[in-house]
């Protein structure tokens, strides 16, 4: 064990230690020096005290303006009122019973000052704040500390204050900076002028000024940056050693036949990203392709003649979905699209045709029997399901390419345990409808081969989105119900989209910590089938916090009071993940058929539903929806020839975050911008964890959004160091830094991913 691996114990006691370790999961002296300071304040600059948020812990620079000490009235006791200022604004901290304190907090002096932000008589206060004095006649030596030099302010907590995180990480500085290991090669840091580590953390957590803050924060995106791609390059180099059998589509066979058929010519993009499958199928390794695209670009058709490909090279190939609707409309449009090129055995089936099954867990014995029994034997040249298709019992003749949409919705072991149902490893293409930032796509997908479908089919008509303020005018709010008729009288559909199912939705009320603790307690109760739809039911992670605000609209209450009101005599139905399958399939059944006018749903519909007929929807408190989600929701309209209409309602203010995030999406139709804002607002997280969340997050420097140069170069060094030494034989203090980023959570998911 290194130096830098030593439990803070030795360096800090007991007392100290186990405060670092429950409060900021600091735990070892290499996880104290890579906490770095959030923000850096310099004497003289006080800290802006109007900006500080309630309830936010803070640490600011402010100068003591007034000091009073008031008696309690009655009893015994006092309380000690302290006014500081930034030179604009004010700010009150108030003690109890600590008259004592007068003496040394006195009018004129600086300090820092730290503590939960609260209210009192409608003013901003500090209860009882940590704080250290700057002047040289005060504190236990601060001023001298912080003489000449920027001060840190880290991330800290009530328990542990930013100046007492600081004393400990001088400690750690004067005793272990000469134990730093240096993970960058020195031709790699000669070629980019970067310093070594060690002096990159002294200038971190010690900068004399602006200058050396930046140098230092250079050479730490390069390691976070170069650590990250050796990663993935080690990954990528494994995957492409391992065998596969090829999958060549014949000429004249079922891929050719198919292709005859289609009504539409390819766009150049689907004819280019499925020459790059087509090669990624024909080699002896495993296909490793992310296939990310705007929606309604295509992707379900590209991936279609890929699988067709491999059943004409005597394989069978899967395609997962992540919920039964999406699976049943898969289905459903890739039988339609092959026609009776999928009715391989039947009656009336062509010469070259295949077989097309569905599985999902909710199915009949006798039909899930069946669908098995064509798995096993190979009679099915293409399944289609959800995560029944990874149960034990699940057998394939030959697998040889699994198809995964909606990437983000599975965990790493699902995917895993389907692509073992190959003897050898199978072709694997994932799907997302999300569009990925070039850098994200880098990292979070780092070791998949990338291919984008920016480009729209022929007949797809523009999509007009508008922001419904229902609270200032409500005449919008009437006016959009008015625009839905006048769409079904033009004999086209609806979609109204809520964030909630109804009144029995044990979500209801009960904030993010209750919904989590409602899905868990069904979860012996329910099936993962059913899990999944109550996690699509749920609406995204990028959703504005509620706070009091009355609970989300519902699909069975609004759908209610649209029967009995503005769209009274419209062929109204509801669509949501607690429905029984069957009922479901029904409801898109009869929707695609056209006996539906209106379908108000959760966002069980937000990917994969393709009905062209469909061209305006309504998206009720769309401020509660992540940016990215929205833009997939509004895709199942504008599907066909007439154009689509998008109307976001909401009853946020007009200055208010979450309507700047509603007129962004109004703003544009570019995806990729799109999950840009998105992912500025959520933070980046952990680019390897399976959440990608934002929960923890491995980088603390780097940005993947804002250091793309850094990301794009480090990936080819990453690249050329791993061809060179696959097994960092010669670089061991890099081997060290991976296998500290790669803790065994992220191994198992690198492993498996």
């Amino acid at each position: 064990m290194g130096a830098l691996d030593e439990p803070l114990t030795k360096l800090v006691g007991d007392r100290t230690a186990k405060v670092l370790a429950d409060s900021l999961k600091l735990r070892t002296v290499g996880d104290l020096l890579h906490h770095y300071p959030r923000r850096y304040v310099e004497r003289g600059q006080l800290t802006s005290l109007d900006e500080l948020e309630i309830d936010e812990h803070v640490t600011v620079l402010a100068r003591i303006e007034k000091v009073t000490l008031i008696p309690f009235r009655g009893r015994k006791g006092d309380r000690l009122e302290v006014v500081v200022t930034d030179g604009r604004s004010r700010l009150s901290l108030v003690f109890f019973n600590q008259g004592w304190r007068q003496k040394e907090l006195r009018p004129g002096t600086q300090g820092l000052f730290a503590g939960k932000v609260g209210v009192f008589n409608r003013a901003r206060q500090l209860a009882s704040p940590d704080y250290q004095l700057l002047d040289e006649a005060d504190g236990e030596g601060a001023a001298a500390r912080f003489a000449g030099r920027l001060i840190p302010v880290y991330p800290a907590s009530a328990q542990m204050p930013s100046w007492k995180l600081s004393l400990c990480v001088e400690t750690a500085l004067t005793k272990h900076l000469s134990d730093v290991g240096e993970p960058l090669p020195a031709e790699l840091r000669d070629r980019h002028g970067l310093i070594p580590l060690p002096e990159a953390l002294e200038l971190i957590h010690r900068p004399r000024g602006q200058a050396d803050r930046e140098r230092a924060q250079e050479r730490l995106r390069w390691d976070e940056a170069f650590v990250l791609q050796v990663a993935l390059a080690q990954r990528r180099a494994a995957d492409s050693a391992l065998p596969a059998k090829p999958r060549e589509a014949r000429p004249g066979g079922l891929l050719d036949a198919f292709d005859a058929r289609l009504p539409f010519t390819l766009t150049e993009g689907q004819r280019k990203v499925s020459a790059e499958i087509a090669a990624d199928l024909a080699s002896a390794h495993p296909m490793h392709r992310l296939l990310q695209g705007e929606v309604g670009s295509g992707k379900t058709l590209v991936a279609l003649r890929a699988m067709l490909a491999v059943v004409d090279a005597g394989g069978q190939a899967v395609l997962l979905a992540p919920t039964e609707v999406l699976a049943q409309q898969h289905h459903r449009s890739i039988v339609e699209m092959m026609g009776d090129l999928a009715e391989g055995g039947m009656l009336g089936g062509a010469d070259l045709a295949t077989r097309v099954v569905l599985l999902t867990g909710s199915m009949g014995v006798p039909v899930r029997r069946q669908a098995l029994l064509d798995m096993a034997c190979g009679d099915a040249g293409i399944a289609i399901g959800t995560h029944a298709l990874i149960e034990d019992k699940v057998q394939f003749q030959d697998l040889g390419l699994v198809v995964v949409d909606e990437q983000h919705r599975f965990g790493v072991e699902q995917r895993d345990a389907l692509r073992a149902k190959g003897e050898q490893p199978p072709h694997l293409l994932v799907m997302t409808a999300t569009p990925i930032p070039r850098t994200v796509a880098m990292t979070v997908f780092g070791d998949l081969e990338t291919s984008v479908l920016d480009q729209l089919p022929a007949g797809r008509s523009p999509i007009s989105t508008h922001v419904v303020p229902a609270v200032e005018k409500p005449n919008f709010l009437a006016r959009a119900w008015e625009r839905v008729r006048e769409e079904v009288a033009k004999g086209h559909q609806a979609y109204v989209v809520c964030p909630r199912i109804g009144d029995e939705d044990p979500e209801e009320a009960k904030g993010a910590k209750g919904a989590k603790e409602a899905k868990g307690a069904k979860k012996k109760r329910r099936s993962a089938e059913d899990l999944e739809e109550l996690i699509d039911d749920a609406p995204d992670e990028g959703a504005a916090a509620d706070g009091d605000r009355r609970p989300p609209l519902s699909v069975v209450e609004t759908a209610g009071k649209l029967v009995a009101g503005p769209l009274a005599g419209l062929r109204v139905e509801i669509l949501h993940g607690r429905l029984a399958p069957e009922a479901k399939d029904e409801v898109m059944r009869r929707f695609t058929a056209g006996e539906v006018d209106v379908l108000v749903a959760t966002t069980v519909i937000e990917v994969g539903v393709n009905v062209p007929n469909s061209t305006a929807m309504v998206i009720m408190d769309a401020d509660r929806f992540g940016v990215s989600q929205l833009h997939q929701l509004r895709g199942r309209v504008g599907r066909g020839s007439a154009p689509g209409l998008c109307l976001l309602v909401t009853d946020m203010p007009a200055a208010s975050a979450a309507r700047a995030r509603l007129d962004a999406v109004a703003g544009t139709l570019d995806g990729f911008q799109l999950s840009r804002i998105d992912l500025e607002q959520r933070r980046e997280g952990d680019v390897l964890g399976q959440a990608q969340s934002g929960v923890k997050s491995s980088l603390k420097v780097l940005s993947v959004l804002e250091d793309e140069e850094v990301i794009v170069t480090a990936r080819a060094e990453a690249t050329r160091l791993v061809a060179e030494d696959p097994d960092l034989a010669a670089h061991p203090d890099l081997r060290t830094a991976l296998e500290s980023l790669l803790d065994e959570d992220r191994a198992a998911y690198m492993e498996k991913g």
